[in-house]
């Protein structure tokens, strides 16, 4: 505990004669709690009054509120026939009484601005000197209340957590001899949770190995409930459409960048904006660097359990399905339900034809999110039997890298499409059928490196995002008069369409490795919101239009492998852009200084 503490120390400033509250946030069952006691029995002494206060949350309900506050006067005035009336007569006498003491108080497990309004209303109830440490799963709580420094808990490390096992496991530091490796699994499912490791960890002392490897063994089907329920606390306070964008995030979309979940869930009637964030808030899930969204394992667990117990032996039934087995089953036997409404189907363990997915679909009619991952079948022959199987028309993220057809089935309905992802996948055509189809909702569209060979964009009024990189069959890409929604487009490895110019409001163009272009069309320069232009690996390409200085908003211009030795003088009229290429590219268009970025021999300088 020691550098923790010294942190949260460190923040708190004891010496200095402000009032100061400070923040102590993280997942459920991290170490908040243990933290605030440490720091509390460590600094404790340097108050003339006192008060930790365990299980706020808890307590508060009801009339709670006001034995708190008359918990914190007691304790702080080492009197104990102080009477509270009611909130509001509490409030007053925390503002009359706490002013003439210097005091340390803790409030543990706050879930709610009210309980911070009621037991630390204002900085002006507190005498100069005074300090407030509050723990909570809900940043939004603290950023409402106006606290600034904020904690967030680091779970433990490999080493740290093999020894606070140790402890429970054995009453010692290190494992007994011959139960390092045991030791070392169990440490590895509780992830660096505390809570996970005490328990397991005085649960398996003075057993014997066998029952060890049992117990370890059960963890694989059964999740720790001690664990789970602790961590269900956060899920049971959010609102119902944020518990469903939760289940759908932690069953189906983990790992998937914010923005495109945000725009899936949207096209699902979630205000999936808000809803991400305070999931975020109350330390459900993390953003990654790259903006991917992942969550603790446990989480992972929990909310999956959450799922189950509505129909513990019924997978049918189950709104969310991941289970290779369960899914098998229910696709084979043709089971499947309108309860549900998600699939993440990962057909590595088990044999599932693509033809038998089609067919189990067919009751699923409420099926809003299908992600299979299907290695098997990457390679099967193309064919149009397809045509003759259904995919629910709910579906709004349909993800099937290797899909081993050509053709869309035919009665396939794509009208509520947002995400859409087959990437080396036979499909040679979108959309298909009798009728012309327009995906007027599709905003999200990956068929790189399968076999398309045109693609109308007016079939996709809303399209944000188009990769068709490694498409080596694409012949042409048809605009229809404007495209303002179109702002990523993928072209690597591909051949770079005549009319790409006409694309006015793309942000991102990206053409990696297009060995056959020797020329970037002059008309390029009229795409005035054009920010980042990658020609990686282009070496035909010589040089960049001479009119390359009018495109104002660019800020990234990626030249590495390309042919292009000099650089315009036009291009010095973007003074925010960024050019990264090899050191000899820059060197001979007289960049002197340079910044190393991203990996060896490749540097970026700013104009």
């Amino acid at each position: 505990m020691g550098t923790r503490v010294q942190n949260v120390v460190s923040s708190l400033e004891i010496d200095s004669d402000d009032v100061r509250i400070i923040g102590i946030k993280g997942i459920g069952g991290g170490g908040k709690t243990t933290l605030a006691r440490a720091v509390f029995d460590h600094i404790s002494k340097w108050f003339e009054g006192k008060s930790f206060v365990e299980n706020v949350r808890e307590v508060s309900k009801g009339s709670g509120l006001k034995e708190l506050q008359k918990q914190v006067l007691s304790a702080v005035s080492d009197d104990e026939n102080i009477v509270v009336a009611g909130v509001s007569d509490g409030k007053y006498k925390m503002k009359k009484m706490m002013s003439g003491r210097k005091t340390l108080v803790v409030l543990d497990d706050v879930d709610d601005i009210d309980q911070l309004e009621a037991l630390a209303g204002e900085l002006t109830w507190f005498k100069p000197g005074s300090r407030i440490i509050i723990t909570t799963r809900d940043r939004q709580v603290l950023v409402a209340h106006g606290v600034n420094f904020i904690h967030d808990v680091n779970l433990l490390s490999h080493e740290e957590a093999v020894c606070l096992f140790s402890r429970y496991a054995f009453k010692r530091e290190i494992p007994f001899h011959g139960y390092e490796k045991l030791s070392g699994k169990v440490v590895h499912y509780a992830a660096g949770l505390p809570l996970t490791i005490k328990v397991l960890g005085s649960h398996l002392c003075g057993r014997t190995e066998r029952e060890w490897v049992d117990a370890i063994e059960r963890l694989k089907t059964i999740p720790l409930e001690k664990t789970l329920k602790r961590l269900e606390i956060s899920y049971d306070g959010l609102e119902n459409d944020e518990k469903e964008i939760f289940l759908d995030v932690v069953c189906i979309l983990k790992g998937e960048k914010r923005d495109r979940v945000i725009k899936i869930l949207e096209s699902c009637g979630f205000n999936a904006q808000i809803g991400i964030s305070v999931l975020e808030n109350k330390s459900l899930i993390t953003i990654s660097d790259d903006d991917r969204l992942y969550f603790h394992d446990h989480i992972e667990e929990m909310g999956r359990n959450i799922v189950r117990c509505l129909h513990p032996n019924e997978p049918r039934k189950h709104s969310r399905l991941w289970n290779e087995e369960e899914i098998e089953d229910i696709l084979v036997n043709e089971l499947g339900t309108e309860a549900t409404k998600s699939i993440k189907l990962e057909l590595f363990n088990v044999r599932v034809f693509p033809e038998t997915i089609m067919k189990g679909l067919r009751k699923m009619k409420k099926l809003r999110l299908l992600h299979v991952n299907d290695v098997n079948h990457k390679f099967l022959p193309a064919n149009d039997e397809v045509i003759q199987y259904l995919l629910p028309d709910a579906l709004q993220s349909l993800c099937w890298p290797n899909y081993p057809f050509r053709l869309l089935p035919e009665t396939f309905q794509p009208n509520n499409l947002v995400n859409l992802k087959m990437c080396a996948s036979n499909i040679s055509k979108l959309p298909e059928g009798g009728e012309r189809k327009v995906l007027k909702n599709l905003k999200f569209l990956d068929l790189s490196n399968s076999k398309l060979r045109t693609f109308d964009l007016s079939m996709t009024p809303r399209l944000e995002m188009l990769n068709l990189k490694e498409c080596r069959d694409f012949i042409e890409l048809q605009l229809p008069v404007e495209c303002p929604n179109l702002k990523s487009l993928d072209l690597s490895h591909s051949k770079l369409p005549e009319n790409i110019c006409e694309l006015e409001c793309l942000e991102d163009l990206i053409i990696w490795g297009c060995g056959s272009l020797r020329d970037i069309p002059k008309s390029i320069c009229k795409m005035k919101c054009l920010k980042r232009l990658q020609l990686n690996g282009c070496k035909n390409i010589m040089k960049l239009p001479e009119e390359v200085g009018s495109l104002e908003c660019l800020e990234e211009l990626v030249i590495d492998g390309s042919g292009i030795s000099r650089l315009l003088e036009s291009i010095y009229q973007l003074k925010g852009l960024r050019i990264i290429g090899s050191r000899e590219q820059l060197e001979s268009n007289g960049f002197t200084s340079m910044t190393e970025l991203f990996w060896d021999l490749i540097y970026s300088v700013e104009l």
